[in-house]
């Protein structure tokens, strides 16, 4: 089974602030806000939603071809997409735009100043899934709001079932929209706060929506996830973590994990334990993408940590 991945690709860059914020901002002057900070430390990753859950379900072994719109300035993270034999196939250029990017300066509380530019994101509808042929599932995560509505309404038409995953785009979408996305979609998939979010703006809860698809992810950090079934709620731990240095990209970790249990028709608790997983390795390294390990490698790590063998 081959998965289109719709979604974003991003620049990050990272910047470290010696200092502490609350230092130099007077909450009493904030009307007339004008401050700059020295960052010595700053580095440049290779992000965004699509972007990081193709790498992660490269890593496994499985067969992912992300989907999105990116600008001329895309050569460097498309030189690395080579390296690492992920498809470009799908992977569209806007002429006179950038590649969407993230500004980010964490001081030494680790409060986190972020500017974000979406760039060619914006026209992400450009991409139109239904001529898309050869994939047999499909994800819509973090886009450009109108292409993840027409991503979805195609996936739909198509008969593909797809992964709802609204992540930090969930701010663009009302009750009604995301009732819309729940019935086209086979799977949801939230951090715990965005269920939340999802649960006050449709004014369902969890189990009510549970019977309107196959399964509802929802991850919750060091305390593991849930996997919600019409019938059923699995518990999956968190797995064995050697250090906790990066948190960011782990939520796109264990969607591919997600992604390599389901193309492989794998049971849930399998599925939730493959996807914790790749979220651990993933904090482990600083970046989204400056991670690797082979499928052998997880295969030991997954027996060691579970006590039992995926494959």
């Amino acid at each position: 089974m081959s998965a289109l991945i719709c979604g974003s690709f991003a620049f990050d860059t990272i910047m470290v602030f010696h200092d502490h914020f609350k230092h130099h901002i007077l909450p009493e002057q904030v009307h007339i806000l004008n401050v700059s900070f020295l960052v010595p430390d700053m580095r440049r990753e290779f992000g965004g939603c699509a972007g990081n859950i193709a790498y992660n379900l490269k890593m496994l072994g499985g067969e992912g071809k992300p989907a999105g719109t990116v600008g001329d300035d895309f050569a460097p993270y498309a030189k690395w997409m080579d390296e690492c034999g992920i498809s470009r196939e799908q992977v569209l250029e806007v002429p006179g735009n950038y590649t969407a990017q993230a500004y980010i300066t964490t001081d030494k509380d680790d409060n986190q100043i972020t500017a974000f530019h979406p760039g060619a994101m914006n026209q992400a509808h450009q991409i139109d899934v239904s001529t898309i042929d050869g994939c047999t599932l499909g994800m819509v995560s973090p886009d450009g709001r109108q292409g993840m509505i027409e991503h979805a309404t195609q996936f739909a038409e198509k008969g593909v079932p797809f992964i709802f995953d609204p992540g930090q785009g969930m701010p663009m979408f009302d009750g009604d929209s995301l009732m819309t996305f729940t019935e086209q979609a086979s799977w949801l998939a939230f951090n715990d706060y965005e269920a939340m979010l999802m649960q006050e703006r449709t004014g369902k809860s969890l189990r009510q929506l549970a019977q309107m698809v196959e399964a509802i992810i929802v991850t919750r950090g060091g305390e593991g996830s849930e996997i919600i079934t019409e019938d059923k709620i699995y518990s999956i731990p968190a797995a064995p973590v050697k250090a906790v240095v990066d948190p960011t990209g782990c939520g796109d970790a264990y969607r591919a994990g997600v992604l390599y249990g389901l193309m492989n028709e794998m049971d849930w608790e399998t599925t939730g334990r493959i996807a914790t997983l790749m979220g651990a390795i993933k904090v482990e390294q600083a970046g989204t993408q400056n991670h690797f390990v082979s499928p052998d490698e997880i295969g030991h790590r997954f027996e060691k940590a579970f006590d039992y063998k995926f494959k």
